[in-house]
């Protein structure tokens, strides 16, 4: 696979507006799909965007479900509000999250994304075995619809991660990398979490970022190849275990930076690509 072919951008779906208008600022034909609206997850607007995808010339890898409120990017709040840990949300989540795999399969796209909140680490905490058991429901319903369920990384360490894909035990898991969460988090180290979790591995989103200093707060996003990732040596390893999926590039900040940090960026991995 060529390196533009692996590069791409993390875009929103829309109900209202076309969903591919900024790739062709990015001059990028691959995308990840994503969406915190399940009320709009329907079938007609699933026909809409693949054949948007098709005269676009847009190839769609995976949809990135989010789900209903709250949910906060923090160390504080966030182990009650993320994913399927807290148990108030985890009944209506796990409906969410199926419903993301049925539009997935009528978008006609691989897999769904989603993060599942922070795990405990303790492989006997009665709510990891719970967790384990929504997992699962959420995995065998879209394994039956032909669709893959990836794991996005950022709350839990590559272990605690490892150990829920070998508990859950369906053929459908995997894993969308973010370096920078594993940072961001304090979670560990991207380039040595793939002696843990590599062979899971089917996506990455290009992200960087820095450690926490101060242990109430996370650590701080910037754009690829200024943070802690270490990149080039990140790529090289994934070569190495055989990595063949794409680079979705996420740049958590908003306006004109937000645009110049990802063209920078595309120019950035197709260089880096290029040379592995």
């Amino acid at each position: 696979m060529s390196a533009p072919n692996m590069t791409g951008v993390l875009t929103t779906l829309y109900d209202d507006k076309p969903c591919f208008t900024e790739l062709k600022r990015y001059k990028v034909s691959v995308c990840q799909l994503g969406s915190w609206s399940p009320a709009i997850w329907t079938d007609q607007l699933a026909a809409k965007v693949a054949d948007e995808a098709k005269r676009e010339g847009v190839r769609i890898t995976s949809f990135w479900a989010g789900y209903c409120p709250p949910h906060d990017w923090n160390f504080t709040t966030g182990p009650l509000t993320l994913g399927l840990v807290p148990a108030a949300y985890r009944e209506r989540r796990i409906t969410e999250l199926k419903r993301a795999g049925e539009f997935a399969k009528k978008l006609g796209v691989r897999a769904i994304i989603t993060h599942v909140g922070f795990l405990p680490e303790n492989a006997y905490d009665p709510i990891f075995h719970e967790v384990v058991v929504a997992v699962r429901e959420i995995a065998v319903h879209l394994e039956k619809l032909g669709v893959e369920l990836w794991f996005e990384t950022g709350q839990e360490t590559p272990v605690t991660l490892l150990r829920m894909i070998q508990e859950v035990n369906t053929s459908n898991l995997g894993i969308n990398l973010d370096p920078a969460n594993l940072i961001l988090y304090g979670k560990g180290n991207p380039i040595d979490s793939l002696d843990v979790f590599g062979k899971y591995v089917r996506n990455i989103h290009a992200k960087d970022g820095f450690y926490p200093t101060d242990p109430m707060q996370l650590g701080r996003e910037v754009k690829v190849g200024a943070g802690q990732v270490r990149f080039p040596e990140f790529v090289r390893r994934l070569k190495e275990i055989g990595f063949s999926g794409e680079f979705i590039i996420e740049r958590e900040i908003s306006g004109e930076e937000q645009a110049r940090d990802i063209l920078d960026t595309i120019k950035y991995l197709q260089e880096l690509l290029g040379k592995t």
